[in-house]
């Protein structure tokens, strides 16, 4: 790295000054190297729009901050022949046990080829550092966002039935209906209830326990994270007015799952970047459980299956009549309430909104 004059910068000598160029460059292509390998999983194996515009989005920025070094010097001083590091490999190196070994792999190379560009950048130009630790800081971001996208993916099928309950008139009751929910061997199920006092509401979030534990039903809580925690549920969710993701999981603890309501593309968006584990979308029809002043219907279950692979609930007004509506927008995983609660055989219309979200599927 030389001045006009030729000399060595900031004091270097000489063969340091080689030496910086060929660290700079190979830490530059180490980034980008395994910057390009996450895109490609997001964007091809995931096929998730958002994501892959984040991380081109950091691609970019990284790429306009190492313009702003003369990348003729680096490959003047590149010396991979030379280079006694790349006879040095470990047997991890040579092979991958799953997806999250390839994504952890190539996120710790990028953040640790970001960590080598920051410091020896600091020899040569603060801000240039300073743009390093940014981008190394927004990895870890997006880390988070890819791995738990993923994961998430895997825990809800499509197709997925999503229920929401209250506590029902009584105990017993509740806990019949539960039974044949889980019979129905439904995705999960939502406690909600804003009449019970805390003392009843956690007696039936213990009865739902009981009722899923062991089986493929997830149990989720409504809004209350002290219940949930002390109930033992799979974990929370959240709307817009209520506790954040972060929030949610500080009382949680980890390993729980939070969810969160969305309105918009844009609240879907920033769920994602919160680390939420699934959402909810909508309202799209109108419901006898919740009055709206607006309904984004399907136009919204488009948007987000256009962009966002995180696992999304169409709800809202969803019964056998329209869900192969929401099912044709591309969201094949529903959460419902009346039309399962009021019928006369629970079972019978979780299992006819399953086929017809299934047989849309096998058309597509």
């Amino acid at each position: 790295m030389t001045d006009p004059n030729n000399q060595a910068i900031g004091g270097l000598p000489s063969t340091m000054d080689i030496s910086l160029w060929r660290t700079l460059d190979a830490a530059a292509n180490r980034a980008s190297e395994g910057l390009r390998v996450i895109e490609d999983f997001v964007r091809y194996g995931q096929n998730d729009s958002f994501l892959t515009t984040e991380l081109k989005t950091l691609r970019h920025q990284l790429d306009s901050t190492l313009q702003r070094f003369d990348r003729s010097h680096a490959i003047t001083a590149r010396d991979t022949f030379g280079d006694v590091g790349t006879t040095v490999q470990g047997k991890l190196e040579q092979t991958r046990g799953d997806w999250s070994d390839l994504l952890t792999a190539n996120f710790k190379r990028l953040q640790q080829a970001l960590r080598s560009l920051e410091e020896h950048a600091k020899l040569v130009d603060g801000e240039v550092a300073a743009s390093f630790e940014r981008a190394r800081y927004l990895t870890y971001s997006l880390e988070k966002m890819v791995l738990t996208t993923v994961t998430a993916s895997a825990l809800y099928p499509e197709p997925s039935i999503y229920m929401l309950t209250d506590g029902r008139t009584d105990g017993p009751s509740f806990d019949t209906f539960v039974a044949q929910l889980v019979e129905a061997e439904v995705d999960v199920i939502q406690l909600r209830d804003k009449t019970l006092d805390d003392r009843t509401l956690l007696a039936r979030a213990e009865l739902l326990r009981k009722r899923t534990a062991g089986t493929t039903t997830k149990m989720i809580l409504n809004d209350r994270a002290d219940l949930a925690k002390v109930s033992g549920a799979d974990g929370m969710h959240v709307g817009q007015e209520e506790l954040t993701v972060s929030q949610a999981r500080s009382v949680l603890g980890v390993g729980k799952l939070v969810g969160v309501s969305t309105h918009s593309i844009d609240q879907a968006r920033q769920a994602v970047r919160d680390g939420a584990d699934y959402i909810g979308i909508g309202p799209t029809f109108p419901s006898g459980t919740k009055s709206f002043d607006a309904y984004p219907g399907v136009e919204l279950l488009q948007e987000v299956a256009s962009e966002i692979t995180l696992p999304g609930f169409a709800i809202g007004g969803i019964d056998v009549s329209n869900v192969v509506q929401v099912a044709e927008a591309g969201i094949r995983r529903v959460a419902v309430s009346g039309c399962v609660s009021k019928a006369d055989d629970p079972v019978a219309v979780v299992r006819e909104l399953r086929k017809l979200l299934s047989s849309n599927v096998e058309r597509v």
